[in-house]
């Protein structure tokens, strides 16, 4: 069980918030071991990100680096440990990236947390709920983000029993 319980939000809650920063996550660190399991997953085992000597010796990193992809797979954890459910949400669906930009490479062993803003909202007749955020992964200390994307969400609600 998570100790990321947050309480519900209306439709409405979440309309009135277009516009606005919703959320900024808690701090995580992106260790070594998270990098050598993403590159395990993902078969990309490039000495940047899994060869801590190489890549002190040979990038202008001074060690090794997150992949970008891991990066950006973080906003799931960010997102459910920093935004309020909308009520009777069933299921939340990635639903795309409108854009992403790599900015800054993370190091091993940085802090890193995500803000952010709710650019828009489209309640599907459907009753599916399109969100889009404005997300911003920062590097503590640092000025420049890991990344700045425009993330494309969808709310599908629970289907509510008719009774006769």
């Amino acid at each position: 069980m998570s100790a990321y319980k947050l309480q519900p939000v209306t439709v409405d809650q979440v309309k009135a918030a277009v516009g606005r920063e919703v959320g900024v996550s808690p701090w995580r660190t992106v260790t070594q071991e998270m990098i050598d399991q993403f590159a395990n997953a993902t078969d990309d085992h490039q000495f940047i990100h899994v060869d801590p000597e190489r890549a002190a010796r040979e990038t202008p990193f001074g060690g090794t680096i997150a992949h970008g992809f891991l990066s950006l797979s973080l906003l799931s954890t960010f997102a459910f440990e920093t935004l309020h459910p909308i009520e009777g949400s069933g299921m939340g669906i990635n639903y795309g990236f409108d854009s992403v930009r790599f900015q800054a490479p993370i190091k091993t062993g940085a802090r890193v947390r995500a803000r952010f803003v709710l650019a828009d909202l489209n309640v599907r007749p459907s009753g599916w709920i399109q969100s889009s955020y404005d997300v911003t992964i920062e590097i503590e200390n640092s000025k420049k983000p890991a990344l700045t994307a425009r993330w494309l969400t969808l709310t599908v609600l629970e289907r509510k029993e008719e009774t006769a």
